[in-house]
C-alpha cells in the first residue's frame, strides 16, 4: 500500500472511530441536568410506560395550579435493573394514578429522574434490588 493511501485509510478509520466515540458518549448522558438536591412529588396519570434500554421512562400527566395538565417524562434506570428490584414489563400502565417521587431537572422544564412510584393500591416501587438494605 503507498504511503498516500495508507495515510487516507488511517485518517478514515480514525475517524470512524471518533464517531463511534461520540455515539456511544450521546447514548450515555450525564445526570447533571437533574436537582439531586431536591425532590418533586407528581401526582397524577401515567400516560406511557416505556420499558426499553438503556433507560426506561415513566411519561405522566400532572394538573398544574393554573387548571391545566403537565407532561412530566421520568427517566429511570435499564429493565433489568428493575427487574431485580421487583418490576415487571407491565408494573405500571397508560392510566394508571401514580405517585411518583423524583428528582427534577435543573432548568425547571417537566422531566425528573425517578426515585420512586406509588401504585393507587398502596405499593411502592423503586429501582433498589428487592434485598439490598438501606442506602448508605
Amino acid at each position: 500500500m503507498s504511503n498516500r493511501k495508507s495515510t487516507t485509510w488511517l485518517a478514515a478509520c480514525a475517524l470512524a472511530f471518533g464517531l463511534g466515540m461520540a455515539t456511544t458518549a450521546y447514548a450515555h448522558h450525564s445526570m447533571a441536568g437533574f436537582d439531586r438536591a431536591k425532590t418533586v412529588t407528581l401526582v397524577g396519570t401515567v400516560k406511557e410506560f416505556k420499558w426499553a434500554n438503556p433507560h426506561s421512562w415513566i411519561e405522566m400527566e400532572v394538573p398544574n395550579d393554573k387548571g391545566g395538565v403537565d407532561t412530566w417524562n421520568v427517566e429511570m434506570t435499564a429493565p433489568f435493573v428493575l427487574v431485580r428490584a421487583g418490576w415487571r414489563s407491565n408494573s405500571i400502565k397508560p392510566g394508571d394514578k401514580v405517585t411518583v417521587m423524583a428528582h427534577p431537572q435543573k432548568d425547571g422544564a417537566p422531566g425528573a429522574l425517578f426515585v420512586s412510584v406509588t401504585l393507587a393500591n398502596g405499593e411502592t416501587l423503586t429501582d433498589r434490588p428487592l434485598n439490598a438494605g438501606p442506602a448508605k
